[in-house]
């Protein structure tokens, strides 16, 4: 199984406090995520995040396909990381740490993902040719997102 890595940074200008609140909540997750994804949260308890929390979604990363994806927070710290995985969707592994560190221009905020593909060599295809290529397209709307969000005051 080949996993790849998927990182990103961004300062955000905000306190620590705010972004973690922002960043914590699932509702929140829907806001920074492009609409061509069809993202719908489809089951969730409603409470701020928390480990052993399950979130249920419906989303549609290719041709308009409808995906079910269940995810666990699986740690917490807060106002530092918390890190999320898939339980049942599109990947063989999917590993998401969101790191929150203050500076003085704001706080950095770091997106690490370990994902890796079914099938083999054709999940591998599949990668090169457009999950890579999707995945960028996802962080980089989220990068515009929470600058129009956090970093235009």
């Amino acid at each position: 199984m080949k996993v790849y890595t998927k990182k990103t940074e961004q300062f955000v200008n905000a306190s620590l406090e705010e972004c973690w609140s922002f960043f914590s909540s699932p509702r929140n997750l829907q806001k920074i995520t492009p609409e061509s994804m069809g993202f719908q949260i489809t089951d969730f308890d409603e409470k701020n995040m928390y480990a052993g929390q399950i979130i249920q979604y419906k989303v549609s990363p290719l041709f308009g396909i409808k995906l079910r994806w269940v995810t666990e927070i699986t740690f917490v710290k807060d106002n530092s990381y918390f890190i999320d995985e898939q339980r049942f969707g599109p990947y063989t592994l999917w590993h998401h740490k969101h790191f929150f560190e203050p500076t003085e221009n704001g706080v950095l905020m770091t997106d690490l993902v370990h994902y890796a593909l079914p099938l083999g060599f054709i999940g591998r295809i599949m990668n090169a040719l457009v999950v890579k290529n999707k995945l960028k397209a996802i962080f980089d709307y989220r990068k515009v997102k929470v600058d129009e969000i956090f970093n235009t005051k």
